[in-house]
């Protein structure tokens, strides 16, 4: 098909997966489909279906019991498809549940080249509460970029809500990470999780901590009462391009010193 790779093509291809994966289970991150129920795929032979697959990380041919099929990787998809549809990353959210739009805001993360996890939890061991007690915490994703450390709540609210729930949900996120620098051993933690066995670390201290909520809607308030900044995902990506432009409003959490066990120096 000459014209397999035209721009025009390429939309009728997102359009036709957009459907489908719309009339899915939200909770799937993975799905398989025939590859019959893709029109523009059900027209190329084997050859050609290989050859125009390979241009999409999310999308690849597996082979069933008795036949083809197609398995799509529902995150990488939404990350991708902002490129080709007339569709706000908003609208493609919605194809997530809650684990999914953890998921996509860690997949932008990876692609604005940051180190990122999901759900890291741990228990407070530090006098930051009380001397017995041992307060869980979760934080829904982390991404580094150097010295930067976003830690993010991520809130599927589909709805505006109103300031007092958003500052407390905030305000929460900047107890988790006041929690972090209270707990050194956690944090080293952290930084094995994400880094490795990186010997660089201390050069980059100190270390800015920046608790963050991602938010599926605009509620047209962009920083709490703490300073901590409020960020729908339609301007996730945009933030994460200048929010080091920005840092003198945000609350901004610096860790000085870390406790790097000796194979890493």
């Amino acid at each position: 098909m000459s014209n397999l790779y035209s721009p025009s093509s390429i939309k009728c291809f997102f359009s036709e997966l957009y459907k489908i994966i719309g009339d899915t289970d939200k909770a799937v991150s993975e799905i398989w489909f025939e590859i019959s129920e893709i029109k523009i795929l059900e027209q190329l032979d084997k050859y050609e279906l290989s050859e125009f697959l390979d241009n999409f990380e999310f999308i690849e041919k597996k082979r069933g019991n008795y036949m083809d099929y197609i398995s799509i990787d529902k995150i990488k998809f939404v990350a991708e498809a902002i490129k080709y549809l007339e569709i706000d990353i908003k609208n493609l959210s919605e194809l997530l549940d809650f684990n999914g739009f953890e998921a996509l805001v860690q997949e932008i993360l990876l692609r604005n080249d940051y180190r990122a996890i999901k759900n890291f939890r741990f228990t407070d061991k530090s006098d930051f509460k009380s001397k017995t007690g041992q307060k869980k915490y979760e934080i829904d994703v982390i991404g580094v970029y150097r010295n930067f450390f976003l830690i993010i709540d991520a809130k599927q609210w589909r709805r505006k809500d109103s300031f007092s729930q958003i500052n407390k949900a905030a305000n929460l996120q900047l107890q988790r990470v006041i929690a972090l620098k209270k707990n050194p051993e956690i944090f080293t933690q952290l930084i094995h999780k994400l880094l490795g066995l990186n010997p660089r670390i201390r050069s980059y201290l100190p270390l800015k901590l920046i608790p963050i909520i991602v938010s599926i809607e605009d509620n047209g308030i962009k920083i709490n009462d703490k300073q901590v900044p409020l960020v729908s995902i339609t301007n996730f990506n945009a933030f994460l391009n200048e929010f080091q432009n920005y840092l003198h409003y945000y609350k901004v959490v610096e860790i000085k010193k870390v406790n790097i066990q000796k194979q890493l120096v």
